[in-house]
């Protein structure tokens, strides 16, 4: 996924539109969509926030990614296919791939009742423990929180760049309450992508799917950690359409950034939802929640699985 042509960047977004990478916001602040972080360190614009950014559940700073003045969605190319994962990956992804509904169409509510259950196993809440710089000889550490999700089960894990960026620690909550360290493996900041690292075996795993040839309409459900507390939550939607681009900012370094060719849901995506994976009927991955606009409802952005084959595939190669 190359990076276009960055514009300047002129002035500030409007505090009523754009885009940020989200994590989990403050807990009084529900209604608000921005990536934050625990800890006075950092102050974020409460405007117009992403889904994939760390979240703060207990401070008012954060750090997220901004849709720059003027920036549009637009129609990119379509996704290559699919690029195998490294060899050696669990049986246990055959063992949680759904396959095809006996007697025909199921109803709605019951396929997503069969998703959450075998996908919400597999999917992590991610605690970002970030050294931030002081006044002085002081540093007041920052916490975010995000999600992510385990896709072989020795314990290798996919989410969003910025979630994990600027760790000096990374803590991992599984499904059923074990917690772990975890370490960044491999990152791809351009795309918004890592790959974490535990020491675990016998995990219980999500089937990837492909994120080429989907079709407008056909439902989603997003899984994660909204707000950094509501851990395991399950919304459903539609998928809204395909190859879109968005124009953010990174608000630490300040630098414009284009991401492209990302999937858009209604599915509900809140701070804390980011790199949590975003699920297709059959309960297979065809993308990583990464943002959202809050100056609309509905709104939301993912990254394509296929797009991040090659980041998993590094990783585990490497590992």
């Amino acid at each position: 996924m190359p990076l276009d042509e960055q514009p300047p960047m002129s002035q500030p977004p409007p505090a009523d539109e754009g885009i940020w990478f989200s994590s989990a916001p403050p807990p009084l602040s529900i209604a608000m969509p921005p990536a934050e972080q625990r800890g006075p360190g950092r102050r974020v614009v409460v405007i117009t926030v992403v889904a994939a950014f760390l979240s703060a559940v207990l401070a008012s700073g954060g750090v997220a990614l901004a849709v720059l003045p003027g920036a549009t969605l637009w129609t990119a190319p379509s996704n290559p296919g699919p690029t195998p994962i490294a060899n050696g990956a669990s049986t246990a992804a055959q063992a949680a791939t759904p396959g095809p509904s006996a007697g025909g169409q199921r109803d709605a509510s019951t396929v997503i009742e069969d998703i959450a259950a075998r996908a919400s196993p597999a999917v992590v809440t991610i605690t970002n423990s970030i050294s931030a710089k002081g006044v002085g000889q002081f540093a007041i550490p920052a916490t975010g929180v995000g999600s992510g999700f385990i896709v072989r089960s020795d314990g290798w894990i996919l989410t969003n760049w910025h979630v994990v960026e600027g760790s000096s620690s990374l803590t991992v909550l599984l499904d059923d309450g074990r917690t772990y360290d975890g370490r960044v493996a491999e990152s791809d900041p351009d795309n918004d992508l890592a790959v974490v690292k535990i020491d675990a075996t016998g995990l219980p795993i999500i089937a990837l799917g492909s994120s080429t040839n989907l079709q407008v309409g056909q439902l989603t459900v997003a899984i994660g950690s909204p707000l950094g507390t509501y851990t395991d939550s399950v919304t459903s939607g539609i998928l809204s359409a395909t190859g879109r681009s968005i124009e953010v900012r990174d608000e630490q370094t300040g630098q414009p950034r284009r991401l492209t060719n990302l999937l858009q849901t209604d599915a509900a995506i809140n701070p804390g939802n980011s790199g949590g994976p975003l699920l297709d009927d059959n309960g297979r991955v065809i993308g990583i929640n990464a943002a959202i606009a809050t100056s609309a409802e509905g709104i939301g952005f993912a990254i394509p699985i296929d797009a991040a084959r090659a980041i998993v595939g590094r990783a585990i190669g490497t590992g």
